[in-house]
């Protein structure tokens, strides 16, 4: 039970992100310190882990092997350019994800990042050269009409929507399905506290580049972008991946398939509550079809295995 609270509580942290960036735009800051702000601090946090861990290991060490020869903590620096450069895609989705914020209302913007589901399925079947089985075009169909319908489209057709706010957020969810493919193969054999110490490193290196921080020297990080940086930092770039790195290898990728998408009505709820858009009762009828498309395969996948066990007996 711990494990699955464990995922869930991550994908929770993961749906207030929206929330806290566009506070962060009402009170004057901008992409590049909101991001900047998270990944900085997200990357200090992340190597205050890497150092309790690799102490945590030297104290429990009773044999003369040094923590250093450790596979699991012994990194070449050619694995540590390629944890970093697996980081730069969820950096690239954080500031896709968090400039759309400034054009579509938040509701409409997570729903268009929740489109990596179907975007991941035809870049994997691209990748294997495979059609899609049934189960999965059905999905698909699922989570386009849960779409429709939680976009608003619907109810106010498409001339409310801004295009370019449109096309960032189907960009975020591209750069997000990307990161997905990436990060499962990224040096899996090491300890998540160091893949996710150099995986940050690597996004905030890439952040840096594009918007100099200049936070850093002006004074500005010791104003409210502080509060704002540590709470994007703390529930965005530290917390989940803790959690998942807990959760994810004890209750498997489908499970966490299924309560991952938590995020989303999360995100809506908050923007409805906290920011006072207005979400209809339509809307939420296609957040619940997109948390259904998300959950189907995995569901059927466990009443097939349930209905094998007891033919079997």
């Amino acid at each position: 039970m711990k494990y699955l609270l464990s995922v869930l509580m991550g994908a929770i942290c993961y749906g207030i992100l929206s929330t806290i960036v566009v506070t962060a735009y009402g009170e004057g800051y901008v992409l590049g310190e909101v991001v900047g702000s998270q990944l900085f601090i997200g990357c200090i946090l992340a190597w205050c882990l890497v150092f309790f861990t690799k102490w945590r290991e030297k104290r429990k060490k009773s044999t003369e092997t040094d923590i250093e020869t450790s596979p699991k903590s012994k990194l070449t620096w050619k694995q540590r350019v390629f944890l970093m450069a697996a980081g730069t895609p969820t950096a690239v989705t954080g500031l896709l994800y968090y400039e759309s914020l400034r054009y579509i209302p938040n509701s409409l913007a997570i729903i268009l990042l929740f489109q990596f589901t179907w975007i991941g399925v035809l870049i994997h079947a691209i990748g294997q050269r495979k059609r899609p089985n049934g189960i999965m075009l059905l999905t698909l169909v699922i989570l386009f009409g849960g779409t429709l319908l939680a976009a608003g489209i619907m109810e106010q057709g498409l001339s409310r929507f801004n295009w370019i706010g449109v096309g960032l957020g189907l960009l975020s969810a591209v750069s997000y399905s990307v990161f997905i493919l990436i990060s499962g193969k990224a040096v899996p054999s090491v300890h998540p506290a160091y893949r996710s110490g150099w995986m940050i490193t690597g996004g905030m290196v890439l952040v840096f580049a594009l918007f100099p921080p200049h936070f850093l020297i002006n004074g500005d990080l010791w104003s409210d972008l502080l509060l704002f940086g540590f709470l994007l930092g703390f529930f965005g770039a530290f917390i989940p991946p803790v959690l998942f790195a807990v959760g994810v290898p004890h209750i498997g990728e489908g499970m966490t398939g299924i309560l991952g998408a938590s995020e989303l009505p999360v995100a809506v709820l908050l923007s409805s509550v906290v920011l006072h858009e207005h979400v209809s009762m339509l809307q939420w009828a296609g957040v619940v079809l997109v948390m259904l498309g998300v959950a189907l395969p995995e569901l059927i996948r466990r009443i097939k295995r349930t209905q094998s066990r007891y033919s079997m007996n």
